[in-house]
């Protein structure tokens, strides 16, 4: 460089990174070329890091959005957690059921009254899935039993015959199984209990919406509901239980819906059943129903009057 075009010593002299000796006159490296220096080279500094992208507003879509790519990932975590929810809901509503048996009947028996109750409801459940219906598991309501619902419909009457007969099937041979267990350990108390359980799935065969018996009868003939209410309201005078009148207001109602949908053509199909079908459910009821007057007759036990 010619010292007559030096720059004046108040103006800076052309900018060169990073100002190291021995670089002036030539082109000053980038810093990928320092980069690739070993750290004790004198002079040395760290190449500057490229500044971050600006963040880009979020738009209208990505605010909608952003609450259900949370939940979803919430559900991810936590969905272990929401299903055990259901069984915590079971549980619990079968500890409330003891705890109110209790109060009147002791513990143990409470114990065993929502046991026997949980295996009648648990042969309603286990049909219904093999029918391809969703049944959720029981849930238990103090002094009314349990109950299980369904997320579906029975695709004709005799899958509704066959699922609400499985409930006192399974409770018989429960009740039946402690009966055995009384016998061979000499207790009465078990013996008590398997009377009780016989008891309730007697109580469930009658043929009334919405027990066990109404849904069998819905197999058979339309008369027998009607049957099966005037002997309800019978047993209701003569042994008054605040349970019945409730399943005389259910039992009407539902009737009644059926009665008014008695012409249209998805009725006609629903109740439209082979005879071998009508047989079969006519003939296992009345099975059943001896079998558990037998069962209640071997296990009633005498109390002495006082």
């Amino acid at each position: 460089m010619n010292p007559a075009e030096a720059p004046p010593p108040d103006e800076p002299g052309p900018l060169v990174w990073p100002p190291v000796s021995g670089w002036a006159g030539a082109a000053a490296p980038g810093p990928n070329a320092w980069a690739a220096l070993p750290p004790e080279t004198p002079g040395w500094t760290a190449p500057p890091q490229p500044a971050p992208p600006p963040r880009r507003p979020a738009t209208g879509l990505r605010r909608v959005l952003a609450p259900v790519f949370a939940l979803g990932a919430f559900l991810a975590k936590f969905g272990v957690v929401l299903l055990k929810l259901k069984a915590l809901i079971v549980l619990g509503s079968m500890l409330v059921s003891v705890a109110a048996y209790a109060l009147f009947y002791g513990w143990s028996f409470a114990i065993g009254l929502v046991l026997l109750i949980f295996v009648h409801e648990m042969g309603h459940v286990v049909v219904l899935r093999r029918q391809g219906i969703p049944a959720s598991a029981p849930v238990f309501l103090p002094f009314l039993g349990a109950f299980v619902k369904m997320r579906g419909t029975p695709r004709d009457a005799w899958q509704e015959a066959v699922s609400g007969l499985a409930g006192p099937v399974a409770g018989s041979i429960g009740a039946a199984g402690v009966w055995w267990y009384a016998d061979a350990t000499g207790s009465q108390f078990l013996r008590a209990l398997a009377f009780v359980g016989f008891l309730i799935n007697l109580f469930n065969l009658l043929p009334v919406l919405p027990l066990d018996g109404g849904r069998a009868a819905a197999a058979l003939h339309p008369a027998i509901w009607a049957v099966g209410l005037a002997g309800l309201i019978v047993l209701e005078v003569y042994h008054p239980s605040p349970v019945i009148p409730l399943i005389l207001v259910l039992g009407g109602l539902e009737l009644w819906r059926r009665w008014k949908s008695r012409g249209t053509e998805a009725s006609r199909r629903y109740y439209q059943i082979t005879r071998a079908q009508r047989w079969a459910i006519g003939s296992g009821y009345i099975a059943l129903a001896g079998a558990l007057v037998l069962g209640m007759h071997a296990t009633y036990l005498a109390r002495p009057l006082h």
